[in-house]
């Protein structure tokens, strides 16, 4: 894993230090330091969505550095279930099918940025590091805001609705309840229909 250089003036302010947040041997933080910054691979310039969650997940061997995303092999979770089903509905014609959790085909392929509002989590304990990457992540929305002036934030749940003051062009702005059961209104919102024609382009959201 490399952060791509486009990233740099960005990761010169980081104030998380890692090697304390993973040096606990008590703790058990998710996911991987390996993968952290996974979704910093790509370019800055070659965002086209910015799809934020919350923050990663807390059960084992589900996180793996890509907001809402799983490793292969691993149970689809609910929340990106529902995000399936939206897909479904909103793109009947297309037929899509899925079969794993794993959205690199968006992040590699379609250049979404799989960003949650917290990088890291304890084991079982969500919301645990927000207040931690809380200062970066605003940092995050507001330097992809001035440097990339085409993508579309896609913001779902109230964590990440916070976001929206740093972001000045409110019309690239497409918010709505997290993708979650337990929250309600996700389902039928058409949010990603929004995206796209902002976007004014389509996105292939097969896997």
């Amino acid at each position: 894993m490399s952060i791509h250089p486009s990233w740099k003036p960005l990761f010169d302010k980081l104030l998380v230090n890692i090697d304390d947040l993973y040096s606990n041997p008590d703790d058990i933080i998710y996911p991987p330091k390996d993968v952290l910054f996974r979704v910093f691979e790509i370019s800055i310039d070659e965002i086209t969505i910015v799809l934020l969650g919350q923050d990663p997940y807390h059960n084992p061997g589900q996180a793996h550095g890509l907001s809402f995303s799983v490793p292969n092999g691993i149970p689809i979770p609910p929340s990106l279930r529902n995000i399936y089903k939206e897909l479904k509905l909103e793109y009947p014609n297309k037929k899509y099918e899925f079969k794993h959790g794993n959205l690199e085909q968006w992040f590699y392929r379609e250049k979404i940025f799989l960003l949650n509002a917290s990088l890291t989590v304890l084991a079982g304990k969500p919301g645990s590091h927000m207040k931690k990457w809380e200062a970066f992540t605003n940092d995050v929305i507001e330097f992809i805001c001035n440097t990339n002036k085409k993508c579309v934030f896609l913001l779902l749940g109230n964590y990440a609705k916070k976001k929206e003051k740093f972001i000045m062009d409110k019309k690239r702005i497409v918010s709505g309840p997290h993708p979650s059961p337990l929250a309600k209104g996700f389902v039928g919102s058409n949010l990603f229909i929004q995206v796209e024609k902002i976007l004014n382009k389509e996105i292939n959201w097969s896997l």
